[in-house]
């Protein structure tokens, strides 16, 4: 009997529905839809400093520095002395390649006393079709060369863009105060990676990573790289657009740069990076390896033999031990779009020329 009057007290006082889905639709589309936004809360970037004679300036002082965010002047913090580093090594080992990784594998012994130093921290990728993680974060001079040894080429594939995008992920968890470094060993292009070029670079600026490349040479790996695999083109003429100059007009620069659209090196990159930005056309399609450089205030270096390649392991490691680091929270953040970053040195006459990198972005999303 107990139960039974349980079960008819539910039926004559039903619990409390919600809304019928309809009124729910209404109702949601009455109220403002919630939009995240990327905030940027860190900004950290690292400076050059040139002389008359292009000589880094070493020995200035933190209030000899101004910073300008978008023209407002910044609150920052300078570090003049050195900044441990934090360096993620991405080798190509793709079977294009695979002519220059012997050389590739002697450098393990010049990492750590050339760019890192004893409290540095190095973890190495390598990237064909895949991207394979082959040492952690170490200070181990020994694991480094190692992992070095052990990289061998893989399939045809040159998934770049995925290997910066997986370098950039374990920079992010490294502490703010070291400098966060990539340094890119192999071709300018990429052949087929899953992540976009504008994802990658914003992810690289929001985690203030600073990105350099030994460029190897494309005519090099040409001439050593195996035959590759003759495969029929399945494509419709129709399909190849203007891939190709038209039958009798010459390959002159400008007939080149109609037929594919590309705007190579002649215009400005500052403009070109906002378009990039703004999700328009891929402009750096053919060489993402620039995009990265310059978006970070990093720097190329070109290998085609075994000294090239030693002399431009020795000019990064000077390049990174004479860098001055500006960190600041701006007061600005609420600008949504892309934020020009400038810096000024005060009370010297002699100095010629900053380097930093141009800016970042803070997009709505």
């Amino acid at each position: 009997m107990l139960l039974c009057g349980l079960l008819a007290a539910q039926e004559t006082n039903p619990p409390k529905q919600t809304a019928a889905p309809a009124q729910q639709a209404e109702t949601a589309a009455d109220q403002p839809q919630t939009v995240i936004r990327t905030s940027v809360t860190y900004v950290s970037t690292p400076v050059w400093v040139y002389d008359r004679d292009g000589d880094y300036v070493n020995g200035l002082q933190p209030d000899q520095f101004r910073l300008f965010d978008n023209g407002k002047e910044q609150q920052i913090r300078v570090d003049v002395s050195f900044t441990p580093i934090s360096l993620v090594l991405c080798v190509q080992a793709n079977s294009h390649v695979q002519g220059l990784l012997p050389q590739v594998r002697k450098i393990g012994a010049l990492i750590k006393p050339l760019l890192t130093g004893d409290q540095g921290e190095v973890a190495l990728i390598a990237y064909d079709s895949r991207v394979r993680k082959l040492q952690d974060f170490t200070s181990d001079a020994d694991k480094i060369t190692a992992a070095l040894n052990g990289i061998y080429p893989g399939g045809d594939a040159n998934h770049m863009i995925d290997a910066v995008s997986e370098a950039t992920r374990m920079l992010r968890s490294r502490p703010q105060n070291r400098q966060r470094i990539i340094l890119l060993i192999g071709e300018t292009r990429d052949l087929y990676s899953e992540m976009h070029l504008r994802e990658a670079m914003i992810d690289l600026q929001l985690a203030n990573v600073v990105f350099y490349a030994v460029d190897m040479s494309r005519f090099i790996t040409m001439l050593t790289a195996p035959a590759p695999t003759p495969r029929w083109d399945t494509r419709d003429a129709t399909m190849m657009g203007n891939a190709t100059l038209p039958s009798g007009v010459p390959a002159t620069p400008t007939t080149v740069m109609q037929a594919t659209g590309s705007q190579g090196g002649t215009a400005q990159f500052l403009p070109m990076m906002i378009e990039l930005f703004r999700d328009a056309k891929a402009i750096f399609k053919d060489n993402p390896v620039e995009a990265f450089t310059k978006a970070t205030g990093g720097t190329e270096y070109g290998f085609h033999s075994q000294r090239t390649l030693e002399d431009a392991i020795q000019r990064l490691g000077e390049q990174l031990h004479s860098n001055y680091t500006i960190s600041y929270t701006p007061n600005n953040r609420t600008e949504f779009g892309f934020h020009k970053i400038e810096v000024e040195v005060t009370g010297r006459a002699d100095i010629r020329r900053v380097q930093t990198r141009p800016g970042y972005w803070i997009g709505q999303r």
